[in-house]
């Protein structure tokens, strides 16, 4: 018999500024690293309003993480010390191993609404320092699934037996977009090792067995079990439901760069100064 997973804790997140001053929502991070455990951090965009974003994310590095930048509508153009460049477009996923070390950017694009998340997925102790990777799903390569009123969108991992757009290397994560209509219930059935998690884009519903009601902007954390139950409100509901296995290890967080232990940030940093951090 399967067991239902209620809620465990609900984040609201601080809206703060990063890179070279975009607006955000920074949902989870230092704070929730031992909760959300492989997930390390979690940024929300979601504006009008160039203005909020158009200085962007320039060049700076990572080591020891991947970073999924998943973009529901808007335009960001991309580049990193591995020779890539491009774009990501509405419905569309940028899958990056930072892995020993890369340096990147991200410039957002004017468009009439930039909305999306940024996820940090840690990497294990061993591929840590494996070597730097990216990966990139286009729209058209995103499998949607049409279940009764719902709408499922499959970013990565995968979901009913079928494969999603990304199939991740180093962890074996899922994040997958759900949309409902009004009123519609949906269950997704979870692993029951898995830490999971969902982050509401749009409207409100309910979780769990309970009357609680959680609105959009907000993420989830959900208990042990193995399946999870959404209902939508009235209006409909938008979210991105997240799952992977915990890590268990230590972690060591210097701003973009997360290892297991001081001395290896320490590395890292030393590594920047010298310019031999970015290595192929």
């Amino acid at each position: 018999m399967s067991a239902m997973r209620g809620i465990k804790k609900i984040v609201t997140g601080q809206a703060t500024q990063d890179g070279a001053g975009v607006k955000l929502v920074r949902v989870l991070g230092p704070d929730t690293v031992d909760d959300f455990d492989p997930f390390l951090m979690l940024d929300a965009f979601d504006s009008t309003n160039p203005g909020d974003y158009l200085r962007g994310f320039p060049w700076h590095p990572h080591r020891g993480i991947e970073t999924i930048t998943y973009l529901v509508e808007g335009v960001i153009e991309h580049g990193d010390s591995l020779g890539h460049q491009g774009r990501i477009e509405s419905g569309e996923c940028q899958w990056m191993t930072a892995g020993r070390g890369i340096i990147h950017q991200e410039m957002p694009q004017p468009a009439p609404r930039m909305l999306g998340l940024q996820f940090w997925l840690n990497l294990p102790r061993a591929q840590k320092m494996a070597p730097p990777k990216y990966h990139g799903a286009a729209r058209d390569q995103v499998p949607v699934i049409q279940e009764d009123a719902a709408t499922i969108r499959l970013i990565a991992g995968d979901y009913q037996g079928r494969p999603g757009a990304l199939r991740p290397e180093h962890l074996q994560a899922t994040f997958i977009d759900v949309a409902l209509a009004g009123g519609a219930g949906w269950s997704f059935p979870s692993d029951p090792q898995a830490t999971v998690y969902l982050y509401i884009l749009e409207g409100q519903g309910r979780f769990d067995q309970s009357e609680t009601i959680v609105s959009q902007k907000h993420a989830i954390l959900f208990g042990p079990g193995d399946k999870v139950q959404v209902r939508a409100g009235a209006e409909g509901l938008r979210f991105v439901l997240c799952q992977a296995r915990p890590l268990h290890e230590p972690v060591a967080w210097g701003g973009p760069i997360v290892m297991n232990s001081r001395e290896e940030l320490d590395q890292a940093f030393q590594e920047l100064e010298n310019n031999t951090f970015a290595r192929t």
